[in-house]
């Protein structure tokens, strides 16, 4: 599960959740309902995760639990939807989808930067004019717009 009954109440307040899942008027929230909600939206999750990533993700970064969050929150409100949860719920699943897809990743809990290589001292500065560095354009931005090191510049040409 990517996102507890905590955290709903950390996101939502206490006061949205009585409201949404209480029921029988007891005042008390409905656990075993916002669970179950939880759970669902854990599944959704997953099932456009799955399409690039082994799920369920674990450990699970902190953008899951505000997905899942608003998602369950969607789910709760049933009927009553207000133009803010649908919009918080459309924003999840596009989300999502570029998750799937690959326009978006999901950060790692062991991301690190990567480490230097050896040797190759390099130092970019660019202004909003210099051309976009790529294979064709690599010898003209580090020969005329860019200062590196001799080793960086005789690796790229």
């Amino acid at each position: 599960m990517y996102c507890t009954l905590q955290g709903l109440i950390d996101r939502f307040g206490e006061t949205e959740l009585l409201k949404l899942t209480d029921m029988n008027r007891t005042g008390l929230i409905d656990t075993l309902r916002v669970e179950r909600t939880l759970e669902d939206a854990g599944q959704e999750i997953n099932t456009y995760l799955a399409a690039r990533y082994d799920t369920p993700i674990d450990p699970a970064p902190d953008i899951l639990a505000r997905l899942c969050a608003d998602i369950a929150r969607y789910r709760l409100y049933e009927n009553r939807v207000t133009e803010d949860v649908r919009n918080r719920y459309k924003d999840a699943v596009a989300m999502l989808r570029d998750l799937a897809s690959g326009k978006a990743t999901l950060p790692s809990a062991t991301d690190e930067p990567a480490a230097p290589v050896a040797g190759m001292d390099v130092t970019v500065t660019r202004s909003r004019t210099d051309r976009v560095f790529t294979m064709s354009t690599s010898s003209y931005a580090v020969t005329n717009n860019l200062s590196c090191s001799n080793d960086a510049r005789r690796a790229v040409m």
